[in-house]
């Protein structure tokens, strides 16, 4: 007679989290699902999923994620096991590393980029970056 709603499964492209640019943040941010700041985050962020920097965005960290979209600015390095993209209005002071890295045109970076292979599905980064596989 009564049914449960049930929730609905978080797609990759819906926000699990908003974090607007009246916020400061201190420390460190790890999530799941996709994230997307336009505040202002200092410390370090680890995910394995996706994180949005809004144009508002001003991030000082290290950030290791799945995906990584910036259009803010980063003052750090930025690791990736997929992808990161730097588009129109970023500002990125630091290294990028990841298997795809997309640079627009208009984009401000100064660092280095590494381009590496892309992580087997069954490995997991640990605490100090470095990835373990978790084959048996």
């Amino acid at each position: 007679m009564f049914r449960r709603k049930s929730q609905r499964p978080t797609k990759g492209s819906d926000l699990t989290a908003f974090i607007d640019e009246g916020s400061e943040i201190e420390g460190k941010y790890t999530f799941s699902g996709t994230v997307m700041l336009n505040g202002k985050f200092s410390g370090e962020i680890v995910s394995n999923d996706s994180l949005i920097i809004g144009e508002k965005g001003v991030v000082n960290a290290t950030v290791r994620a799945g995906n990584v979209l910036i259009n803010g600015e980063v003052v750090g390095n930025v690791f990736a096991t997929e992808r990161v993209e730097l588009r129109g209005t970023a500002r990125v002071y630091g290294d990028v590393e990841a298997p795809v890295v997309v640079v627009e045109e208009g984009v401000l970076f100064e660092g280095h980029c590494k381009m590496t292979k892309p992580q087997a599905a069954d490995a997991a980064p640990t605490r100090d970056g470095t990835v373990v596989s978790l084959k048996r």
